[in-house]
């Protein structure tokens, strides 16, 4: 399949924020070399993603009982947005997989073209296994830094107020 974007590996590979917590936009960005490529994407598709990077890892080390896991392969590095911070297209379905051959996670992200007969813009995007856990790590540290959560109903609670339907 031809991808309209690939970075096979992407140098770098991260997922952050923009905004107030409550009214903040997420990005998926890569970057190879001195190209960057940022993707909007959904608080729920982020979340997603880092359980399916979890997943993933869990097996692809069970089934390869002979890779490293130890935590001193999570490799440590950087993890903010980086500018220009503009997205080339939002993402509207994902895939992830693994690459056994080269040892890389493979994540595939499809956005919708505004253009009929345009094709959808798609982008192909590879890392080491071993940066998966960090990531996914990252990932979780991104999402809770957002609104807390009522304990009474699972919604979040704005810091001017919340109106809970179980206190009703």
């Amino acid at each position: 399949m031809n991808y309209t974007y690939e970075f096979d590996p992407a140098g770098h590979l991260t997922v952050g924020t923009v905004g107030k917590p409550g009214q903040r936009t997420f990005y998926i960005q890569a970057r190879k070399g001195r190209d960057i490529l940022s993707f909007t994407a959904e608080k729920e598709q982020v979340r997603a993603l880092g359980q399916a990077f979890d997943r993933l890892h869990d097996d692809i080390v069970s089934n390869n009982p002979l890779l490293s896991t130890s935590e001193d392969a999570v490799l440590i590095r950087d993890m903010a947005l980086m500018e220009p911070l503009e997205a080339v297209f939002r993402v509207v379905q994902m895939g992830l997989g693994y690459d056994a051959e080269h040892d890389t996670c493979v994540l595939i992200m499809q956005g919708v073209s505004d253009d009929e007969d345009e094709e959808s813009p798609s982008a192909r995007i590879s890392i080491p296994r071993e940066q998966v856990r960090g990531l996914s790590q990252h990932i979780s540290a991104v999402l809770n830094g957002g609104r807390s959560v009522c304990g009474n109903c699972g919604r979040p609670k704005d810091p001017d107020g919340h109106f809970c339907p179980q206190m009703n």
